[in-house]
Formats: C-alpha cells, structure tokens, sequence
C-alpha cells in the first residue's frame, strides 16, 4: 500500500507538471532616489523610511499603473482580447478596468529589506510578453509618480497665481492709499517735518520762559511804583536827568541854607532860592511820575508779549499734536503696506516653487535595469514537483498505512486478546508444530508453573 500510494503521488504529480504549460517570468527592477531635490531642497526619504518603499509598491500594484499599461501597450485595441472580455464579463464595464485586472495577478512586486530597490516580476506563458510586460510596468511607474509629483504642484501652482494676483492687488491698493493720504496731507518727509515743528515748539517755550521772569519783574517794579517807592526805584535812580534834577536841588538848598543865614526868610533872594528849589523837586517828581509810568508801560507790553507767545505756544503744541496723529495715521497705513508686500512675496516665492515643480520632468523613481526575455521557463518544474510529490506521497503512504492498521483488528498476539476482550490471559497454548519466541515462551512458562499448583488441586 506504502508503495503504491508514493508511486501514484509521484506519477501524478509527474503527469501534470510534464501536461501544465510553461510559464516565463521576466524580472526589471527600479530605485528609490533619496537624494536632494533641486527645486525644494528636500529629502525624499529612502533607505532609512521603510513607509517610502511600501508606498511605492503599493503603486506599482495600484490599478492607475495597471490601466496605463493597458493603453501604452493598446491591449484593449486587440481583437482577440476583446473578444476574451466579452466571453468573460459578457460585455459588462471597460475593457481597460479588466485588462488591468487581469495583468495585477500575474504582477509579483517585492522590495528590497536592506536597499532602495524594488524588484518588478512578470509571469506569462509568452517570454517576450512576459518581458514586455515587465518593463511596462516599471515605464508606467515613474510615469505615475511624475504625474503624483507634478499634478498637485499644478494645482498649488493654479491657487498660488489667484492668491498672487490677490495679493499684488491689495499691495497696489495699500500703496494708493498711502500716497493719497500724503497728497492731502502735503506730507513730503513727515519725521523732518516733525522735528521743524519740534524745535520751534522749544524754541517758544524757552522764549515763554525767559518772557514770563521779564514779565515778573516788570509787574514787581509796577507795583513798587505804585506803591510811592517809585525814587527808590533802579531806572529813577539811574535816570541822568532825574540825577542833575537832584545834584541841582542839592545845590539850591545848601544856598537857600547859606542866604537864609545870612540875609534872613523874608529876603527876596532867599524866596527866589525857595522858589527855585520848588521848581526842582517839581521838575524831580514829574521825571520821577514820568520814568514809572514808563516801567507800567513796560510791564503792559511784557504781559501782551508774554499772552502773545503763549497763544503762539499753544497753537504750536496743538500743531504739533495734529502732526503726530497725521504720523501715526501714515504709520499705520505705511505698515499696511509693509505687510501687503511680506504677503505678496511670499505668495510669489510659493508660486515660483510650484511653478518650478510642475514643470520637472524628473521622479524619485529610476530604472535601474530592464526586464530581458528569458531563455528558460520558471515553471512547472518537474524535477522540484517530483521530489514535493515523492515527499508528501511518503507522508501520505504511511498515513494511509496507519489507518488501514488501524481499522484491522485481528488478534495477533496475547496483548491485543486482553484488550479486545478486557480480561487478562491466563494461559497460551503453542501450536504443535509452532516455533514460539523466547519472550513468548518465557512468558507461557511462568503462566504454566502459576496454573500447575492449581490444576493439581483440582
């Protein structure tokens, strides 16, 4: 049974290779570039990002791939295919869709564990097919991952122009505005404007300054005069005139003194000297009334002047105030413009990157070398076949083996009669003319002198 089970096993599995028909498979494979990127300056990522690898693979497997192979080999176009399509599906959906179908079973994608390499294996009964096939695929995926690249780029690309035209717009806007609120404001330099305007804003506090200590001693000498002081006063006792007045009335009195003495009150001289020196203080007091109503004049004019500067000081503060609004008011409007233009650069950059993006023409992915029409046949392989055959028929000999003992239960020996029966053997009886073991006779005798006692009692 053993033998024939392995013979039949084995012959089958020989029949069927030998009758299977043979199977090509052409191998191209392709690498996963992770150097820097010219237009972004960034790193795709390879041997050290296993997600980049598996990402790939899983587009080479994609059905975008499988359809792109399709139409760059015209499958569809193929009477006979077409024809297999429409016995298969009975002309239900796309020729494409089950094409690429199709070709994803017979596609095997293996990736490197140590590499950036990815390995492309087709199967088809066709060497050249199979090869062509192969390089198919390896064609359509640097096309796809171009086209992964290069779409959303475009797309960024699209957006970023809109944003850019948006941006160069408000920028033109900001600016417009800014040179309109400097036309109506006659605002050609504003800080050196402002620091005119601040210095002659000084300038008039300091002349307010030293005007309100002028005013102060003005009204001090007024009030002075006022008060009957006014001979006391520094511009009386600095008056030429006033000072002859007084070294002429000193003079009258001392000969009013020396006449009176000598010729007595009632002297005519004597009355003419009184008269004379009456005239002077008369003269002395009008000079004296005259200089101090000079100082009040003075006085007046420095409170007018003082009122005067003050109004000048104040309208100078109040132009200076409106200045500083105005500024402010340009400032914000001149920062609106600073950041329209940090905006609208920074769109552009993005839009020249984008721009420069969709326009690559180069992918991370590059063949690194073609599939080539194989010589001979990957499969069946009879001799392999044969000794999988030989060994599982083995396996499966003696397992048939196993059971066919097992389901004969014939009683071979003294251990099988116990159990098949579940009582112990007391006593084997040899055949005549039969040859009995030494284990078996050693046993039947030791049974024999165990049931001697007992037979010679009975």
């Amino acid at each position: 049974v053993v033998l024939g089970v392995i013979a039949v096993v084995t012959g089958a599995a020989a029949a069927v290779s030998l009758t299977l028909p043979k199977q090509y498979r052409a191998t191209a494979s392709v690498v996963i570039d992770a150097k820097p990127d010219p237009v972004t300056a960034m790193m795709y990522g390879g041997i050290g990002n296993p997600a980049v690898l598996a990402t790939q693979v899983d587009i080479i497997r994609s059905e975008r791939v499988a359809q792109k192979v399709v139409r760059g080999l015209r499958l569809a176009e193929n009477d006979a295919v077409r024809a297999q399509w429409q016995q298969s599906t009975g002309g239900q959906g796309s020729p494409e869709v089950w094409l690429a179908g199709t070709l994803q079973r017979n596609l095997d994608v293996q990736p490197s564990r140590e590499s950036s390499v990815i390995t492309v294996t087709y199967q088809a009964p066709d060497p050249r097919f199979a090869a062509a096939l192969a390089n198919a695929f390896v064609k359509a995926t640097i096309e796809t991952s171009l086209e992964l690249r290069v779409d959303p780029a475009r797309q960024y690309s699209s957006f970023f122009e809109q944003r850019a035209k948006e941006a160069r717009e408000a920028l033109e806007a900001a600016q417009a505005k800014v040179s309109r609120f400097q036309k109506d404001q006659g605002i050609l330099a504003t800080d050196e404007r402002l620091d005119v305007e601040n210095m002659r804003l000084n300038e008039l506090s300091s002349q307010v300054v030293a005007l309100q200590a002028i005013s102060g001693e003005s009204s001090t000498r007024e009030r002075q005069a006022q008060a009957g002081s006014g001979e006391r006063m520094q511009e009386v006792l600095a008056n030429p005139l006033i000072s002859g007045l007084k070294g002429d009335l000193s003079r009258a009195e001392a000969r009013l003194k020396e006449l009176n003495q000598r010729l007595g009150d009632n002297h005519p001289q004597v009355v003419e000297a009184r008269a004379s020196i009456g005239e002077l203080e008369k003269r002395i007091a009008e000079e004296t009334r005259r200089v101090t109503g000079g100082v009040g004049v003075t006085g007046t004019i420095n409170r007018q002047r003082e009122a005067q500067l003050r109004e000048q000081l104040e309208a100078q503060r109040a132009k200076l105030l409106r200045m500083k609004a105005v500024r402010d008011e340009g400032a914000v409007l001149v920062r609106d413009v600073e950041n329209a233009q940090r905006s609208y650069d920074a769109v552009l950059a993005r839009l020249t990157q984008s721009s420069l993006e969709s326009q690559t023409t180069q992918s991370n992915v590059n063949l690194l070398s073609a599939a080539s029409v194989p010589l001979a046949h990957a499969s069946p392989r009879v001799a392999l076949n044969v000794l999988v055959a030989l060994f599982v028929g083995t396996l499966l000999a003696v397992g048939v083996a196993v059971l066919l003992e097992l389901l004969d239960r014939r009683v071979r020996s003294p251990e099988d009669l116990a159990i098949a029966l579940a009582l112990p053997v007391i006593g084997v009886l040899p055949q005549p003319d039969g040859k009995v073991t030494p284990r078996v006779r050693s046993r039947s005798s030791m049974k024999e002198r165990l049931l001697q006692p007992r037979i010679g009692a009975r």
